[in-house]
């Protein structure tokens, strides 16, 4: 059995749907934190519940006698960990809530897999952990000590535990950077889902530094191509690794991290334009500065990723722009122009 974390979340959804499609057994975890319509994520849930091998338990990752007993009870075999308090802007709101969710959750977890014989962790990291970077494209052999968001900071603390673990116990662990991911069923709070809405409905849009930045924008059916390969593949150590010279995406331990982006950034007026396009209506913009905690632009250097799965994202934004707006329009009812 796999256990997925976050199962009710937008990349949890889609990854226990590949998973159940090949005929894994899997056990969804998720508390429906209501960051964003719990409504959305419950209506996953239903939909993942109509698969004969998925189960569903609504528990918290940050309660540790539970995850405990979650763990030793069903023993995985692989963890996907995808639970955590996302976005960079509400960590300017409520830093606590990423200290629960993404250290003390993350910890739970760690531990959970380290009693109990788990064969391999993969866990979400993000490309916000190359923070003040600048050099593109973001490459996993880069150091990134230099977040500018809590959020990423703990996601960078969550790799850091993770190599720990590896080192101490010989667990395989995999750290997943993904780049700003999109699609059906996506996050109510993501660009693209934001902009279309607010363009059907007449509203404006708030777009940051004038809409001076870039974005490796990467399709969902792409995410959790990577996500599953990774996640059959567990983490090896590196018996090349130089402790004189360390490279950060590798270790002695069991240990990898791997960008998983598409790798053709795409300016964000861009794509308001393919979303005009899309809706065949003009978007409305209202031009903020930056925000605290925001990076100018991101690329993906997925070269490790496809040396050692075989896989790189291709679906282009065009495409997968195409695809979300029907969704939207049919799921929300939305009809007309």
């Amino acid at each position: 059995m796999h256990f997925v974390t976050g199962a009710a979340g937008f990349i949890g959804y889609h990854a226990c749907r590949a998973l159940l499609e090949r005929g894994d057994s899997v056990l969804g975890i998720d508390n429906f934190t209501p960051y964003y319509d719990p409504a959305l994520k419950r209506k996953r849930i239903e939909l993942l519940s109509k698969y004969e091998h998925f189960e569903f338990l609504e528990i918290d990752i940050a309660e540790r006698k539970v995850v405990e007993s979650l763990f030793a009870r069903h023993r995985p075999s692989r963890v996907l960990h995808l639970a955590a308090q996302p976005g960079v802007r509400y960590s300017l709101v409520n830093p606590y809530a990423y200290i629960e969710a993404n250290i003390d959750g993350f910890m739970n977890v760690l531990e959970g897999c380290r009693h109990n014989g788990c064969e391999h962790l993969a866990f979400a990291s993000s490309s916000s952990v190359y923070g003040a970077n600048s050099h593109q494209p973001f490459s996993e052999h880069d150091n990134v000590d230099h977040p500018v968001s809590l959020y990423a900071a703990t996601k960078k603390a969550n790799e850091l535990m993770a190599h720990t673990y590896a080192h101490l116990y010989r667990l395989p662990v995999t750290g997943l950077r993904f780049f700003t991911v999109y699609g059906p069923w996506g996050r109510p709070d993501m660009a693209i889902f934001l902009f279309t809405r607010d363009i059907l409905a007449g509203k404006p849009i708030q777009v940051f530094n004038n809409g001076n930045m870039i974005r490796d924008f990467t399709y969902i059916d792409d995410i959790v191509e990577g996500v599953v390969r990774v996640l059959d593949h567990p983490a090896e150590p590196d018996p090349s690794w130089n402790s004189d010279t360390p490279d950060p995406a590798r270790s002695r331990a069991p240990y990898r991290v791997y960008n998983i982006g598409n790798s053709d950034p795409v300016p964000l007026m861009d794509c308001i334009a393919l979303l005009e396009e899309c809706l065949g209506k003009k978007a409305q913009i209202d031009f903020h500065p930056m925000q605290p905690g925001d990076v100018l632009s991101t690329m993906a250097d997925v070269s490790e990723l496809e040396r050692a799965v075989g896989f790189r994202p291709r679906t282009s934004l065009a495409e997968g722009i195409s695809r979300f707006v029907a969704w939207y329009k049919e799921y929300y009812g939305v009809t007309g122009d």
